[in-house]
């Protein structure tokens, strides 16, 4: 992975595990959409870019994961998040999931900017978004 863009802390805890201890797959993929989400704030959230762009959200249109190593009840993990590349409609992000400096998961995500047209919503050319993120200074 290469140099991240944001970094978010997170304390796993025994409502995030299931009946083996194990933090529960869809905890973890919520802690990805949430290192998204949190990396947003330093352009004004998600609802201040959507705005700024016209757009309905900027959304998931994949996600996947893997699972190195179990994650378990008070793991202090980091979700590194780094843009891997930006498509015409669509941006691939990627994480990694580190608790004490061992990889547990990691993840990748493609997301697009959707704007309502007449004719329905559509995934719009991502231009604007990129203009806007690297703009600002970029580091965790």
């Amino acid at each position: 992975m290469t140099e991240p863009i944001h970094r978010f802390s997170v304390r796993v805890s025994f409502g995030d595990c299931d009946p083996a201890g194990i933090a529960y797959y869809p905890n973890i993929l919520s802690w990805l959409d949430r290192a998204f989400h949190d990396w947003l704030w330093a352009f004004g959230g998600h609802d201040v870019l959507c705005r700024k762009l016209d757009a309905v959200g900027i959304g998931l249109m994949d996600v996947s994961a893997k699972f190195v190593r179990p994650i378990r009840n008070g793991d202090d993990l980091t979700v590194d998040l780094v843009v891997e590349r930006w498509h015409e409609r669509a941006v691939a992000l990627a994480y990694e999931v580190r608790s004490d400096g061992q990889l547990m998961a990691s993840g990748s995500e493609t997301r697009g900017l959707f704007v309502q047209t007449g004719t329905g919503m559509i995934a719009a050319k991502t231009d604007s978004l990129r203009a806007i993120v690297e703009s600002h200074d970029n580091h965790p």
